[in-house]
């Protein structure tokens, strides 16, 4: 990976990082669904319903709200950068299970979800 590469994706993950925050914010209720493994940051940028988990509607609802307010900061930022938004995902999923709390549920590269 060349320098400037390197150096590209790291202007767009720091961007990222700050302007998802907003879309990031979570609930008591999804704080509670990912410390049970019911859902967990998926390697594609959003959350998801980990394999076996019964989640309630109330946590469905709040899941997919969240999602739809990832996409389009993705969206926007992707177009800013002049990438898509998938890369614009991907990065950010990196981040964000790096991040997750110890006990919790992340999707590994190859889609797999693992406990922390």
């Amino acid at each position: 990976m060349t320098n400037f590469y390197k150096s590209f994706l790291t202007g767009i993950i720091a961007l990222v990082a700050v302007a998802v925050q907003p879309a990031f914010a979570q609930s008591e209720t999804i704080a509670e669904a990912k410390a049970n493994c019911e859902i967990g940051e998926k390697n594609n940028g959003y959350l998801g319903v980990v394999d076996g988990a019964d989640i309630t509607t109330a946590v469905n609802r709040e899941m997919r709200s969240i999602n739809q307010q990832r996409k389009a900061v993705y969206a926007e930022l992707a177009e800013q950068n002049g990438v898509t938004v998938n890369v614009t995902a991907k990065l950010t999923a990196e981040k964000l299970i790096n991040r997750a709390p110890a006990g919790s549920c992340v999707q590994n590269a190859s889609g797999r979800w693992v406990q922390k």
